[in-house]
């Protein structure tokens, strides 16, 4: 039996949309019907990359194309709120790029807002989804490692000295921990069930008064602890490791989730080693239309209550490091 179709905008014609949009192509029930930007020729070359019927070159035009169920926001995470704000005010379903905010107050504000109005809205935490990332969760709910006590995990790559990057830019929130960190702390989050009860951290701020690297390191209830380390100049073994009183699980490059290795004390090793065809992002797009079919108004998998703790989190560590941006005056 057919599913019901659901018919895509796109915010953003950008490299991480061009990731999304190439993965749609394999979420079944998901058309393509509409791009926009601040830059209608820019969404023009999008739309005509990717065989998408119609273009805008503003928010404006796109809110108010009667036919879009449901819009992926793709634009830098500066303008997140007033995208999804806007988007949200015109009805519209969002699911919406990690970080996927600079800030709490602004995800708060967001949230409120899609309850407000009873519109589904989630943020693109595409690693959840992935399948060797539920198979890592199946086994740890099973018990099949026993009580989780400490993970290790690690998301880094270096740009060079790039000082016009974005990834560097203060003014387009720049800086290891909203671009590389968001990973980790939200695997972690993933992993214990919540936001830790005490976080100590590290960073080296650079020139242009972001950060570079950092170290993390939560604890939890029962002390249960999360040792996290992300860069943007610094090529690192993105791994992650979750150590339990009965064994441990390896996730060679958790956050593109294609294998998960089960390690017991007793009993047989397992394992799962997915080789899908897309790159992973069709599996979010596969829960968003479903909840849209199902009347949910969120993801029980990354829930907005989370999503806001997550972003105390990173505010909490911003604040030790006295990191702000201009989101924040």
């Amino acid at each position: 039996m057919s599913v019901q179709t659901m018919k895509w905008g796109i915010l953003g014609p950008g490299w991480i949309s061009s990731k999304f949009v190439k993965d749609l192509a394999f979420a079944e029930g998901a058309e393509l019907v509409a791009v926009g930007g601040r830059n209608l020729e820019k969404a023009e070359r999008f739309a005509k990359e990717y065989n998408i019927p119609r273009a805008y070159g503003s928010i404006e035009e796109l809110t108010q194309d009667s036919e879009i169920d449901i819009v992926y926001v793709g634009t830098l995470h500066p303008i997140h709120k007033d995208n999804v704000l806007a988007l949200l005010r015109a009805g519209k379903a969002v699911i919406c790029e990690k970080p996927f905010t600079m800030n709490a107050a602004e995800a708060r504000e967001i949230i409120t807002l899609a309850r407000e109005k009873r519109v589904f809205l989630m943020e693109a935490m595409w690693t959840r989804f992935l399948p060797p990332i539920l198979k890592v969760m199946e086994w740890i709910a099973d018990g099949k490692i026993g009580e989780v006590r400490m993970l290790k995990a690690d998301f880094g790559f270096d740009i060079g000295w790039a000082p016009e990057s974005r990834l560097l830019d203060p003014a387009l929130g720049g800086g290891a921990l909203l671009d590389a960190g968001i990973y980790p702390v939200s695997f972690a989050s993933l992993i214990f069930g919540g936001a830790p009860s005490k976080i100590m951290s590290s960073a080296r701020l650079g020139e242009t008064g972001v950060d570079e690297q950092f170290s993390l390191l939560f604890e939890y209830e029962g002390g249960r602890t999360a040792s996290l380390n992300g860069a943007v100049q610094l090529e690192m073994v993105n791994d992650a490791y979750i150590y339990g009183t009965k064994g441990h699980i390896h996730v060679p490059n958790f956050l593109f989730g294609k294998s998960a290795y089960l390690h017991p004390k007793q009993g047989a090793a397992e394992s799962i080693e997915d080789d899908r065809e897309a790159e992973g992002y069709s599996f979010e797009a596969e829960e968003a239309m479903n909840a849209l079919r199902e009347g949910r108004l969120e993801s029980s998998i990354i829930p907005l209550d989370e999503t806001l703790a997550i972003m105390e989190t990173l505010d909490t560590i911003r604040k030790q490091w006295g990191l702000r941006y201009p989101a924040d005056e």
